[in-house]
């Protein structure tokens, strides 16, 4: 069984755990005050026993609370396939590696369950959802049918030079597929496709489109590494012949790259 964090005997404060991600000390200690009527890694009754090993998380970009951090981190995390499909991972397991208190990594993972990254297992924790190639394929033709007709109406109606202003995000794309982290090239991708869509000024359009996307970038049952950087940089090279084909109004061009850059997205 792997055991909760030991605290300071004077300052009653849970040590970070060799390894941990590095939390900023002013997050922690407020992180700390919230939990600290609970013994650290106690949470309701969630057990530890025979999880599988969980890699080192790479640290979480700076939040205005820990919860976010660790949302970010756990994101990452998933993407990059190492919270695998189908294992079960517990508050307390989770929070020891991160060097917090079970708290924030409960409601980071419930936040994900709405999602539907996860599922929650009754005093185990929560379970990596399972998912395979049809789940993809639905994603991507609810993704066409919403993207789709709004690029090609961006095409018919937004000025050409507009569009060398998204150039910068999708040489970006090309840069992060080329590092072949897929976690890293995700949050490109993300990015270049959110800058795109915000042209079409509808934020419901935008937040939809977005959380289908995040989902298309879950790693199917299998494990990480389906698509190597050569696959990730095709797939950056197809936003910058996008914005060529939106510059130039080619609305069968658009209509193509489009369909074919969601199908082969994962």
């Amino acid at each position: 069984m792997e055991q909760g964090a030991q605290g300071s005997a004077e300052t009653g404060v849970p040590q970070r755990p060799a390894g941990a991600v590095r939390v900023p000390p002013q997050l922690r200690a407020a992180d700390v005050d919230r939990g600290r009527s609970a013994a650290p890694g106690a949470a309701r009754g969630e057990h530890t026993h025979n999880e599988p090993p969980v890699p080192r998380p790479r640290p979480a970009v700076q939040r205005s609370s820990v919860r976010g951090q660790i949302l970010d981190a756990l994101r990452t995390a998933l993407v990059a396939g190492e919270l695998r499909p189908g294992e079960v991972y517990s508050a307390p397991a989770l929070g020891e590696r991160f060097g917090v208190s079970a708290t924030p990594v409960r409601e980071a993972m419930q936040q994900l369950a709405l999602e539907g990254a996860v599922e929650v297992v009754p005093n185990r924790g929560f379970r990596v959802v399972v998912r395979g190639a049809r789940e993809l394929a639905e994603l991507a033709e609810v993704r066409a049918l919403i993207e789709v007709p709004v690029m090609l109406r961006l095409a018919r109606t937004m000025p050409a030079e507009r569009w060398s202003h998204l150039r910068p995000l999708a040489e970006a794309t090309v840069r992060a597929a080329s590092s072949g982290c897929r976690a890293t090239y995700a949050e490109s991708d993300r990015a270049f496709h959110r800058a795109l869509l915000a042209l079409a000024d509808n934020e419901q359009l935008v937040q939809i489109a977005e959380d289908l996307h995040r989902r298309a970038q879950w790693p199917l049952v299998g494990g990480p590494g389906a698509r190597g950087r050569a696959e990730l940089v095709a797939d950056a090279a197809e936003h910058v012949a996008l914005l060529e084909a939106l510059a130039a109004g080619d609305l069968d061009a658009v209509r193509t790259l489009v369909g074919e850059h969601f199908t082969g997205a994962t």
